[in-house]
């Protein structure tokens, strides 16, 4: 349509400048130079025609070259998976790819010249986006350079899509705004996929940092890497101290290379392997783990180690006491069955040592020997049948420190004659506590005696007592041969002692008389230092109520 009003022009202009100059040089040129004029008239006509063929020659080349550019351009915005879009400085469209126009369902509308609030007259779903982009737009605008922001697209299926979109804004050199390009590129996928990867992050960090155990990471190398915040509340250890250490630098050396080797086959095999491992609390408290190992596998390579450490400290502790307890059981049906058929010869035999004791003068010696043996015999079958037959306990209150004063003065007599002092630290005030005193003398007995036959001459035997949040506590200290560790691990087990002619039955039965007064026991001892017996027991037994008197079995 153009060009035909361009050629209608030439040829109007053309016809007025020929039939407009010739009539001019009619009226008005003299004869003698009609025919120059004339010529030159013409020759300017060429010139003038020439330079308009000229002219809009280099403009068809131009708007070919346009053309092809916008063509070029058309196709690259059009192949791109991005929405694309140009606007002028009003906000009005001029450029838009396929993608884009899809997008907002506009694929059919003239869509150039038109603002986002006009387009939206002709999209029913998306108009509330489209109006949207107005917002978005001016803030690009105000914001003076490129902007970047997530946008969400509401789609017709009830789903939504993401776009990762870039604005930026063109400018006039007086500062007037001049166009602004809009990319978007549709990151739906990708924050499906960045989403399950953040629930997957969040489950693994719930599942180390809240569980119950124990859980710590390993590198190829046994380096501890990660521990979870468990770790300090178990061990006491703040893990700043352990993370970066090998775990050959950690572990006691009794179980060193038994988790070296673990930990090794781990690696070599892919597989699980369980061990215990027992380690020491940042108060000294013995701890006993049962720990998993498992490989950390990534691209089907192995990257470390995740190691799984439960306490079962209190677990391996009441399988011992059940272990024990079993014993006494059987302790107890054997004293049952032994101590009474013992019994009734005993007493025989004692009669007639005693019968001949008063009739011989000569062999009193002996006969001396044999009472004591038999009163010692008598004795043990006294342990026996206490372990066996359930004892009616009668709480009263009772002064502690009279019940060590008078422990103290049966025993003294025994202490001096090996050259031994006993020390007590009175109280200024009575150490009343609800007991049965009997028991308690048995106790204290026990644990004396022990100190003063582990002692040697010149040495010091220290009693202490104390109370506090509703507890006693006895101390006995001595500074005797002490106690292996393996004996400790035993002691209070019937029939097990390291005395030449111990039954093993002392520290059983007093084990017994603190488990009947709701009481703990405990032992610390070092060969060749000493040892000291802590028994710790309530003030109020939980049998009596408000002063009535009870009896426990």
């Amino acid at each position: 349509m153009k060009k035909k009003q361009y050629v209608l022009i030439f040829f109007i202009l053309s016809i007025a400048w020929i039939f407009g100059t010739n009539y001019l040089l009619n009226l008005y040129a003299p004869s003698d130079f009609v025919a120059i004029i004339e010529h030159t008239k013409e020759v300017l006509y060429v010139l003038l025609a020439g330079w308009f063929f000229y002219f809009f020659i280099s403009k068809m080349e131009e708007l070919s070259a346009s053309k092809e550019e916008e063509e070029r351009l058309s196709t690259l915005i059009n192949s791109m998976v991005d929405f694309v879009n140009f606007k002028d400085g009003e906000g009005r469209w001029i450029q838009a790819n396929d993608f884009g126009l899809k997008l907002f369902d506009i694929e059919n509308v003239d869509y150039r010249g038109k603002k986002d609030s006009e387009l939206a007259e002709y999209s029913n779903y998306f108009s509330d986006a489209l109006r949207y982009c107005e917002i978005s737009d001016e803030e690009a605008w105000n914001a003076g350079g490129i902007i970047r922001v997530e946008e969400v697209l509401p789609q017709p299926d009830g789903t939504t899509k993401t776009f990762d979109t870039i604005k930026v804004p063109l400018f006039n050199d007086d500062g007037s705004r001049q166009g602004l390009v809009i990319m978007g590129r549709d990151i739906t996928e990708r924050k499906y996929v960045e989403t399950l990867l953040e629930e997957s992050r969040q489950q693994y960090r719930s599942l180390f940092e809240y569980s119950p155990d124990i859980v710590s990471m390993l590198d190829l190398n046994g380096t501890i890497t990660n521990l979870n915040p468990q770790f300090e509340k178990i061990t006491g250890y703040s893990r700043d101290e352990y993370i970066g250490k090998n775990l050959a630098d950690l572990i006691p050396d009794s179980h060193r290379q038994i988790v070296l080797d673990k930990v090794a086959n781990v690696v070599e095999n892919h597989c699980p392997q369980m061990f215990e491992l027992e380690l020491l609390h940042k108060n000294g408290k013995p701890l006993i783990f049962q720990s998993t190992s498992l490989p950390i596998i990534v691209n089907d390579k192995i990257a470390g180690i995740i190691c799984n450490s439960r306490d079962v400290t209190e677990l391996r502790q009441t399988e011992e006491r059940l272990r024990r307890t079993d014993k006494l059981s059987v302790v107890g049906e054997l004293s049952a069955s032994v101590a009474h058929e013992i019994r009734n010869p005993l007493t025989s035999l004692k009669g007639l040592v005693q019968l001949l004791q008063m009739e011989d003068e000569k062999h009193q010696l002996y006969y001396q020997i044999m009472i004591d043996e038999l009163n010692r015999i008598n004795h043990i079958v006294s342990e026996l049948l206490l372990l066996a037959k359930p004892q009616q306990i009668k709480y009263i209150e009772a002064d502690l420190q009279v019940i060590l004063h008078d422990v103290i003065s049966l025993l003294k007599s025994e202490a001096s004659l090996h050259n031994i002092q006993i020390e007590f630290q009175v109280q200024s005030q009575p150490v009343m506590i609800e007991c049965e005193p009997n028991q308690l003398k048995q106790l204290f007995i026990n644990i004396l005696k022990n100190a003063i036959e582990a002692s040697s001459s010149g040495d010091v035997v220290n009693i202490t007592l104390e109370s506090f949040d509703n507890n006693v506590t006895v101390v006995v200290k001595d500074q005797g041969v002490g106690i292996s560790k393996e004996l400790l691990e035993r002691i209070g087990e019937p029939f097990y002692s390291s005395k030449e002619k111990g039954t093993g039955l002392g520290m059983t039965v007093s084990f017994k008389i603190v488990q009947s007064h709701d009481g703990t026991i405990k032992f610390k001892s070092e060969p060749a230092i000493g040892t000291d017996v802590i028994v710790q027991l309530p003030i109020k037994h939980a049998g009596k109520v408000r002063g009535i008197e009870t009896t426990a079995r």
